[in-house]
């Protein structure tokens, strides 16, 4: 996929784009600080490191941020998908992304 683009990945993909930016949708558990923890569409849990000023706003969100370690994005935006997400749906279309005969789809 090309550099200049922000893929969509799950829990599960997390760990083979450190240090680049993604695109993830999970549901938000919980916010303690700076720290937002959500379940991503594949069920795996996901820290997100948010700037000093911003929150999550929906139940849903959609994180636009980058990379840091295994489980964790530093958000850069955060899009409120409401309150009412199929996640299943959305997992699918995660993994359809990195399947080959899509490949020219999404990239």
């Amino acid at each position: 996929m090309s550099d200049n683009l922000s893929t969509r990945v799950n829990s599960h993909r997390l760990p083979n784009f450190i240090g680049r930016v993604v695109r993830l949708v999970g549901k938000t558990l919980k916010i303690e600080g700076k720290i937002a923890t959500l379940e991503a569409s594949d069920q795996g849990q996901v820290k997100v490191v948010l700037p000093e000023g911003q929150s999550l706003k929906g139940t849903f969100n959609e994180i636009l941020g980058r990379v840091i370690d295994d489980t964790t994005i530093e958000l850069m935006v955060g899009i409120d998908l409401g309150s009412n997400l199929d996640m299943q749906l959305v997992d699918d279309m995660v993994e359809l992304t990195f399947k080959r005969r899509f490949k020219n789809m999404f990239s």
